[in-house]
């Protein structure tokens, strides 16, 4: 047991992530990585000075924070190499006036030129993407890599279950700790939260709701961007976001081999292949190693189809970026 606590600590020691995109998202995600002690953090972006600016702060945040991690701004992918994990942020988010379509196009060309230019550099990391459209992007970065399926994923379901959890126990008055969420299903209006298979400290959830109840905190979550973006009006979700990322990174670097919904490439499972979607999978230092595949009631099956069907829809729609 000590030995492998020494193993670990060493692992995490030297550990390196790379976060494309240094707006809200990832500047926040590299703040939480760095102060938690989990990783040096680089941080790049297209715009002169920005990625400067926020490493810099950080860095003068260590004293107070007690650490000694090293955040590094940069334009240079060059300073990727060497990363175990590359998060990709990096894109246009949606406007009022712009359609889905629009934004497909747009951050496509984005995400496959981040990509490229990251994995050139650290062919060996595992690649979360945060991008939207969520499930898209992270099928994308895939193809252009030509990536294992364990090495590149996309933050969503981590995502949704705590949005899910957090409505529950606001509903309950309980902790959110105490909630155990499951949503599965792509990133947008149609993913699939579960509640039976969501529990409050272990009480299955359709004993403690209404179904009523649960139809319209099932509704907020799938909502639950949209409902941000509202109230902020000139911005999007970032806090969330950027700790749900936190912690798939922090199952990596620390091979906890932690079960989390995370929209992985799958290939049978469910009965779908040929996209990435939200499903239960088991984290760790290899990245995806295990895709767990839940028993779904015919209702259930059919709503997630639909789900993968409204995702697949969206890849045929992808631009030619080669």
């Amino acid at each position: 047991m000590i030995e492998h606590s020494r193993v670990e600590h060493s692992r995490v020691e030297h550990s390196k992530v790379a976060v494309i995109g240094a707006g809200a998202v990832g500047s926040t995600l590299a703040q939480r990585i760095a102060e938690t002690n989990l990783a040096d953090v680089v941080l790049l972006d297209i715009v002169q000075g920005r990625p400067q600016g926020v490493a810099l702060d950080l860095m003068e945040a260590r004293a107070v924070e007690r650490h000694d991690r090293s955040i590094v701004g940069t334009q240079d992918y060059a300073d990727v190499a060497g990363a175990d994990i590359v998060v990709i942020t990096a894109g246009r988010p949606r406007t009022p006036n712009m359609t889905r379509d629009d934004l497909l196009g747009i951050n496509a060309g984005i995400v496959a030129k981040v990509a490229s230019q990251a994995i050139a550099q650290a062919p060996e990391a595992i690649f979360i993407t945060v991008t939207n459209p969520l499930d898209v992007m992270a099928h994308l970065v895939g193809q252009v890599g030509q990536l294992s399926r364990e090495r590149f994923m996309g933050m969503a379901g981590v995502l949704d279950a705590a949005r899910f959890a957090t409505f529950i126990a606001m509903e309950l008055n309980v902790s959110a700790v105490d909630v155990s969420a499951m949503v599965l299903g792509g990133h947008g209006d149609l993913m699939l939260p579960l509640a039976r298979y969501t529990t409050v400290g272990g009480v299955p959830l359709p004993e403690l709701m209404s179904s009523e109840t649960i139809d319209r905190i099932a509704q907020r979550t799938r909502q639950g961007g949209a409902e941000i973006g509202k109230l902020l009006k000139t911005g999007s979700a970032y806090y969330a976001p950027s700790a749900s990322v936190a912690v798939m990174v922090d199952a990596i670097l620390r091979d906890r081999h932690r079960m989390l919904p995370v929209s992985v490439a799958l290939e049978g499972e469910y009965g779908l292949q040929g996209l990435c979607l939200g499903v239960p999978v088991q984290l760790g230092a290899d990245g995806v190693e295990t895709i767990i595949e839940l028993t779904l009631m015919d209702a259930e099956m059919e709503a997630l189809h639909e789900s993968a069907a409204s995702v697949k829809a969206q890849i045929g729609k992808l631009p030619d970026v080669g």
